[in-house]
């Protein structure tokens, strides 16, 4: 298995194109105020010693050397022993509200990128479980069956949106029925946990019906309400502008954070309503100390006991590149033409 162990430093490579464009502009400034000093065919003679490609050669090692440092400074790794362990666990599926109304600011910057974050961190609490994704709005949908790869759940949590939705709308009963029949597969029987993360502007009024449900198969069922009892506008882009859904009356629609409906759920679904404004991390930890509280069984699992870093590698052509860059002259060499470029 492939990993990097500092992923986090891979932002740094979009700072390279920032680089080439920076370069590219200076390039140019710099043609034109050889330009000024003299035409083009007399700017040989009085610089005969400028090279006509070596600013560029030099520029691209550097931007080269940059490029396997930073990969370096990650660490790639790989994982060099796959063996089977025995580890105990509870199954939880989190099920992430990704309609429209998530769009809503009265939780800033938004309700969905809130609730993302807070699924993140909530990964991040409950790794030694088997974690899977459910992404519901008009319909639900399966996004990531239960696994421990969480890497693979921190993705697709950031990438999460409206757009991925077939359908708008909040259908909850809808997601706690594809929950349920996601369990059902599963080859954990002891206690499976729901966390369901959401407005709670339920459209399709089955929710109540089928948390109950959930529960009689042992799925204990928490929600995490997003958004405040004032609500707020939905924004949307209309003919390219930014505006607000509206109404067929033409009235902005505003979105309210519907508790009450959230804790009946809850409780119905033998767990516990938490609110996003109580904080992402002692949420999390709430939620992670009640699934501790639960029957684990025990999973045969297979895992990577150890993993070999490879940084060395990186490190290394990067500083050779560092070192290939200095020795290259800004002088012009034997080989190049008398023209400038």
């Amino acid at each position: 298995m492939f990993r990097f162990e500092h992923p986090t430093y891979l932002y740094a490579l979009a700072l390279l194109p920032l680089l080439a464009v920076v370069f590219f502009l200076f390039w140019r400034w710099r043609k034109q105020a050889i330009g000024r000093f003299a035409e083009s065919h007399l700017a040989p003679l009085l610089m005969p010693d400028a090279s006509r490609w070596k600013h560029k050669i030099k520029f691209g090692l550097l931007l080269l050397a940059l490029a396997f440092l930073i990969v370096g400074a990650a660490n790639p790794q790989w994982g060099s022993k796959r063996e089977k362990v025995k580890r105990k666990s509870v199954d939880v599926l989190i099920a992430l509200d990704i309609s429209n109304s998530m769009y809503a600011e009265d939780v800033p910057p938004s309700r969905l990128e809130r609730a993302k974050k807070f699924a993140e961190n909530l990964v991040e609490k409950l790794k030694g479980e088997r974690i899977g994704l459910v992404y519901f709005a008009g319909s639900a949908y399966l996004q990531m069956p239960v696994t421990t790869d969480y890497a693979a759940a921190e993705i697709f949590l950031r990438s999460a949106s409206p757009e991925l939705a077939a359908s708008q709308g909040t259908a909850i009963g809808e997601a706690i029925s594809v929950a349920r029949r996601a369990f059902q597969t599963s080859e954990n029987k002891a206690h499976k946990a729901l966390i369901i993360i959401t407005d709670g502007e339920d459209h399709d009024g089955e929710a109540v019906a089928e948390a109950e449900k959930a529960k009689e198969e042992g799925i204990i069922q928490f929600t995490v309400g997003v958004g405040t009892a004032e609500g707020g506008f939905i924004p949307m882009k209309t003919g390219g502008r930014e505006d607000y859904k509206r109404d067929e009356g033409g009235q902005p629609v505003r979105s309210r954070l519907n508790e009450p409906m959230l804790a009946d759920l809850a409780s119905r679904g033998g767990g516990t309503y938490f609110h996003i404004s109580d904080g992402d991390v002692a949420v999390a930890e709430a939620l992670q100390g009640r699934i501790d509280q639960m029957e684990k069984q025990e999973l045969e699992v297979r895992a990577f006991s150890s993993f070999n870093s490879y940084f060395q590698y990186f490190v290394f052509v990067g500083l050779a590149l560092l070192v290939a860059d200095w020795l290259v002259s800004w002088r012009r060499g034997r080989l190049e033409g008398k023209q400038l470029g």
